[in-house]
């Protein structure tokens, strides 16, 4: 099984790449965000490798990034969740965006992604929950995000564990983080929002 690629870069198209490894090219398809940050041709290149054996076929995943690769590959344990849908997840959304939106359950931000239904994108969510709640680079992934996001997230699962719906919550802590000139106090957030949820 290949772990990793080192060598030139010696093609790049839309959707994959091949790296010349000692006289030998290969193929491996990688996430648009991660194409676009490559080394010019010719130059040497490093990608983490994800294989896929089927009965007709050995496909190469790549990656430049650790948390990348494990979430491409958390991602197909979800029914319905195939490479080509994995990897269009990671081209459209980075990484910390993915793990926020699934820990925050917001799947109607996975249902932007091209190939990412309604059905799938909530599969998603709900069987990958509570494994990303598990995983160290998942949290250090969520750390990267802008602070006012990490705050809204807070202040979302501080109002669901109050009781009201997720979705409610959601829409209140949106509203409520225009009206504050700290939208990164998760106190300020939870106390507005509670005020706008009272009034609906």
């Amino acid at each position: 099984m290949i772990a990793h690629l080192h060598g030139e870069l010696a093609r790049v198209e839309a959707d994959y790449i091949v790296i010349d490894v000692r006289g030998v090219g290969y193929k491996a398809y990688l996430p648009l965000s991660t194409i676009t940050g490559l080394p010019a041709i010719g130059d040497a290149v490093r990608i983490l490798v994800s294989t896929i054996v089927k009965e007709d076929s050995i496909t190469l995943y790549g990656f430049t990034e650790e948390a990348q690769q494990s979430l491409f590959e958390i991602l197909l344990t979800v029914s319905g969740v195939g490479p080509k849908v994995a990897l269009n997840i990671l081209s459209v959304l980075p990484v910390e965006q993915i793990v926020s939106a699934i820990s925050g359950e917001r799947y109607p931000e996975l249902n932007r992604v091209p190939g990412v239904g309604t059905k799938t994108a909530q599969r998603i969510v709900l069987e990958l929950k509570e494994k990303i709640a598990t995983l160290a680079w998942a949290q250090t992934a969520r750390r990267e995000l802008p602070a006012e996001q990490r705050s809204m997230d807070d202040a979302v699962e501080g109002l669901v564990a109050l009781g009201y719906n997720r979705n409610d919550a959601h829409k209140a802590a949106q509203e409520a983080m225009k009206s504050l000139k700290d939208a990164r106090d998760t106190g300020s957030i939870v106390r507005s929002a509670l005020k706008l949820l009272s009034k609906s």
